[in-house]
């Protein structure tokens, strides 16, 4: 019965090393303490795991809600592990700027050059904004500009701002100190094309955040994609299904088994 019990649990083994990794992906979200505050990490290897953008369903009307996406996905016979907000959005829920959907471009760049709002440059058009996409080659992130000069052949990209980290450097444009702290979601392309999405907890300011992508989480490229009450995590393991307190999401970053 030894034998018999050992041999059965070498299969059991080998038979989850064969498994596919989609399910460990999902569950690669944690929490993490970094210069005082908290936040929620999620890492993927999007050569692995299938991440995806969304925005509306086959009704034409904006998910808005996780759980709306969650029961498509469902109704699909598949399952969402993982979602964040995945940019800025107008009132109607669109888009602030570039989205491409399944290789389809469904809102152009926005390269207009916003007027300040009460002495402030409202955080899309704070330059440089970028891009984070994902195509033959993996996942990337690039200023706007790059990306429409390069115009590398991508199945999924959303644009939103600040870029957070350029190249291992932080954008230049944030004040250490600075005292405009609130909850901040981005997303880092990290080593070997790792992805990583993160969510603050407490209320930090662009510089903090975006020292946790490049020291903390060694992300060389890093994006904002949106704050205050915009920010959202839907994580069933961490039970988590965020609401955006703005009447709901635009675009959406999920991760589908």
């Amino acid at each position: 019965m030894a034998y018999l019990k050992l041999g059965m649990l070498a299969l059991a083994s080998t038979l989850a090393a064969l498994l596919p990794l989609h399910h460990a992906q999902a569950e690669q979200c944690e929490k993490v303490a970094f210069d005082e505050s908290k936040y929620v990490v999620c890492t993927l290897d999007v050569e692995k795991a299938d991440l995806r953008l969304f925005w509306k369903g086959v009704d034409g009307e904006p998910y808005r809600a996780f759980s709306s996406l969650a029961d498509a996905v469902r109704a699909e016979g598949r399952k969402l592990t993982f979602a964040v907000n995945a940019g800025m959005y107008r009132a109607d829920f669109s888009p602030m700027g570039l989205y491409v959907e399944n290789g389809k471009e469904l809102e152009p760049a926005n390269m207009a050059a916003a007027e300040r709002a009460a002495g402030q440059v409202p955080n899309f058009y704070k330059k440089p904004n970028g891009v984070f996409f994902l195509g033959e080659a993996g996942a990337g992130i690039l200023a706007t500009d790059a990306f429409l000069k390069l115009a590398p052949k991508a199945r999924f990209a959303t644009q939103s701002g600040p870029m957070l980290v350029i190249a291992n450097k932080l954008n230049p444009i944030f004040i250490i100190g600075s005292t405009d702290r609130t909850r901040r979601s981005g997303v880092g392309v990290c080593e070997n094309g790792t992805v990583r999405f993160a969510i603050s907890e407490d209320g930090v300011n662009f510089h903090d955040f975006a020292r946790l992508f490049r020291d903390r989480l060694q992300c060389p490229d890093a994006l904002f994609l949106d704050g205050g009450r915009g920010v959202g995590l839907y994580n069933p393991a961490m039970g988590r299904n965020d609401w955006s307190w703005h009447g709901g999401y635009g675009p959406i970053f999920g991760l589908v088994e």
